[in-house]
């Protein structure tokens, strides 16, 4: 957890005013660290107002290096980079936090690209006390130039696939449960304890359960824009859904008031297909419930992907997107279901 501090980790006096303290949590980023790090040098915020810390997870690929070669071609750019030995995101976030010298954080991460006003949007939202965690819609972009790609964007885009998370289409400002990244006073992060380091994943919306629970709130505001690099391919999507859900459950046990129907019905679906199919073999109706229900959501998904393949001009999408969408669900339901069980 963050400790408060007398005084920054750098030995020196407090040089927290007006200061903005960007964290990245990266573990081999090499691909995708420089779009992330030449979208914070485009920022309208002053750049003499900008510290960017990169808590590092030990990266075995040229991630180090690129950022070396950027902070030499870029030392107007307070840029350092911080050891994460653990190699979880918590961690990293934790460790950056205690190196930040800002008034504010704001946590991005290494495959995001933020829109040139980001920071001066996130900053103003905070001084204005529109909340004590600002954030805005996430962009989802392909992660690489193939069909996959495509496909898997579109669906983590779409409220079949992701239900109500407002931050990645909605198009009004208010009060949400949670919103991707998060802007802070440090004061806020400090006072709440940082992120919890037991929570592999999810620890953006556990903090943020335990921030509305202290009485604060979640602001979005769909003029704060960040672009997100999906995963490429399906096996990636489901690896990262997997977690997800795994997680989920794990973070539910401690907050489950914070449950939301979008969780829910995954892993609901994958456990009633596997009921049904168990009934088969003695009860007569349970083949025909099965065959109805899986029948009604491939035709929700194959509908899906038919628009979205007209609307994109794409024929592919007519299977791309429900592959994708039903790797989604089909991850985070099962491993959702996992959980609970290994508990």
């Amino acid at each position: 957890m963050v400790q408060q501090r007398a005084e920054r980790v750098e030995g020196g006096e407090s040089q927290s005013t007006n200061l903005v303290s960007i964290i990245v949590p990266c573990y081999n980023e090499e691909k995708s660290i420089l779009w992330l790090l030449e979208a914070l040098l485009r920022q309208s915020f002053p750049r003499d107002k900008l510290e960017v810390i990169v808590a590092d997870g030990m990266s075995t690929d040229g991630t180090r290096r690129q950022i070396e070669l950027f902070h030499q071609n870029h030392p107007d750019l307070h840029l350092r980079v911080v050891d994460n030995p653990k190699r979880t995101i918590p961690a990293a976030l934790n460790t950056a936090i205690r190196h930040a010298n800002g008034e504010f954080v704001l946590r991005l991460d290494a495959h995001s690209i933020p829109a040139e006003d980001y920071v001066e949007r996130c900053v103003r939202a905070l001084q204005e006390g529109l909340g004590d965690n600002v954030g805005g819609v996430w962009e989802i972009r392909p992660g690489a130039q193939t069909w996959q790609a495509r496909a898997i964007a579109l669906a983590a885009s779409h409220p079949l696939g992701v239900g109500d998370a407002h931050y990645r289409y909605a198009t009004r400002p208010g009060s949400v449960d949670t919103v991707p990244y998060g802007a802070f006073l440090r004061t806020t992060l400090e006072r709440l304890g940082g992120f919890n380091e037991h929570l592999l994943t999810n620890e953006d919306y556990e903090l943020n359960a335990r921030l509305r629970q202290s009485g604060g709130r979640v602001w979005f505001d769909p003029r704060i824009r960040c672009a997100y690099l999906a995963r490429a391919t399906f096996i990636e999507l489901a690896r990262q859904y997997w977690r997800y859900g795994y997680w989920k459950a794990r973070m539910l046990r401690r907050y489950p008031r914070t449950l939301r129907w979008r969780q829910v019905l995954p892993p609901l679906f994958i456990l009633s297909l596997l009921i049904l199919a168990l009934s088969v073999w003695f009860l007569p109706l349970a083949r025909a419930l099965f065959v109805l229900e899986l029948s009604a959501y491939g035709l929700a998904l194959l509908a899906t992907g038919l628009v979205l393949s007209i609307e994109k001009k794409d024929l592919r999408m007519i299977l791309g997107v429900p592959l994708a969408i039903a790797t989604m669900h089909g991850s985070w339901g099962s491993a959702f279901l996992w959980s609970l069980l290994k508990r």
